[in-house]
């Protein structure tokens, strides 16, 4: 069968929909067909470490509406070439989607342990993984969380919350090592451990197995575990095959342009999976989080319909651990000078990353409402140093 769209996004994701929306807006006779690999429609990822294990949102809640933008999705199909000369993509199932505009929102895969621990290890990104890790966190269930990075962090507080047993594994030497200043990183291994998280540094998952009634696991320390489910946040890596069989240019993610448009004049890629210039941080970079998703993929979705601006918007992304929280823009890199300001250690404050004297990120740790300022401060040229910084932010309104 032949489908054939003024617009095809390839990717399933919030990209995707903000995409399709905002061409919609743009071009409200558009024809906008999305089709992707995922078999549910588009939907919000973030909740699925957070607010679905909270009670505080439900499947229906997550559903982003794209079909009543108008958009036509076509759900569980993966496209398997892209031939770039006839405006032609195929699926998996000998479909083809002819278009004149094409956006690749094809985003990221989890990276995967080297472990046969079947439907009770999973590799966490989707809804499906999180129905199939909800069929297994049951109150008192023994849970592993492996990995320390935003994924694993947030499922370890949420399933703790819900009654779990849990032990988070992660190779470096404290939550967030290389992302936080070393005494708010050991003041987060304490807190996770005072909420009952078995907190293991220095751990790696070297092999194991699965057993009747859930997963063997070796660890790199010599310990066997055995828990009834596993599930892993080890990082991604993005979806370039499609785009490297089309032969755009591909350098840690498709390489993109001020306006999101890759190497070829009539596809543009935005969210996970795409590579641009960061005007502010003057540096390439892919950006996994929900803000760059929605932010991307609405800029490529006018720049497609011919809206021609360039894409400026600094980094941002946020967390929740627990009943601690924070909002953060640029680059956490403790490689970089890092100044803290504190109103109370640990629990309140502002964390400041420089290099040459211009800051290059902002951790607001249960700091809300400044994120605005914190992006008008990265914006500025500087220079800036420790006494320039302190009390700095928050401002008030």
């Amino acid at each position: 069968m032949e489908h054939v769209h003024d617009y095809l996004i390839i990717g399933g994701g919030m990209a995707a929909d903000a995409a399709a929306k905002a061409i919609r807006e743009v071009d409200g006779a558009a024809n906008v067909g999305i089709v992707g690999d995922d078999p549910a429609p588009p939907y919000q990822r973030p909740p699925l470490s957070k607010a679905m294990w909270k009670g505080d949102k439900s499947l229906a809640d997550i559903d982003l509406a794209t079909a009543g933008s108008g958009t036509t999705l076509h759900p569980g199909r993966r496209i398997a070439s892209l031939d770039r000369v006839a405006h032609v993509a195929r699926d998996d199932r000998s479909d083809s989607y002819r278009y004149r505009r094409l956006l690749l929102a094809t985003g990221a895969t989890p990276r995967l342990l080297p472990v046969d621990g079947g439907e009770r290890l999973i590799h966490y990104r989707t809804l499906a993984d999180y129905e199939a890790l909800r069929r297994y966190a049951r109150p008192g269930a023994y849970i592993a969380v492996i990995g320390g990075g935003f994924i694993g962090c947030e499922l370890a507080a949420s399933l703790c919350s819900i009654g779990c047993k849990v032990s988070l594994l992660f190779p470096g030497e404290t939550i967030g090592a290389g992302r936080y200043p070393d005494g708010l990183a050991h003041y987060l291994d304490d807190y996770y451990r005072s909420r009952g998280v078995d907190v293991r540094s220095g751990v790696r998952v070297i092999g194991g197995s699965r057993t009747d009634g859930g997963v063997e696991l070796s660890l790199s320390d010599g310990e066997v575990l055995r828990v009834e489910a596993a599930v892993a946040g080890l990082g991604v890596t993005p979806n370039t095959a499609l785009a490297e069989q089309a032969g755009l240019t591909v350098d840690n993610g498709i390489v993109v342009d001020a306006q999101l448009r890759s190497s070829d004049a009539d596809i543009w890629a935005a969210g996970d999976v795409a590579n641009f210039h960061s005007v502010a941080l003057d540096r390439r970079m892919r950006v996994e989080h929900e803000d760059a998703a929605i932010g991307m993929g609405r800029h490529a979705g006018r720049a497609m319909a011919g809206v021609a601006e360039d894409y400026v918007v600094q980094p941002f992304f946020y967390s929740d651990l627990f009943d601690l929280g924070y909002e953060a823009v640029g680059l956490l890199d403790t490689r970089l000078q890092v100044v803290e300001d504190w109103r109370e250690p640990y629990r309140e404050g502002v964390v400041y990353y420089l290099d040459g004297g211009r800051v290059r990120g902002v951790l607001l740790w249960n700091t809300w409402d400044q994120v605005g300022a914190a992006r008008e401060l990265i914006a500025e040229p500087g220079p800036f140093d420790a006494a320039s910084l302190r009390g700095r932010l928050p401002r008030s309104a």
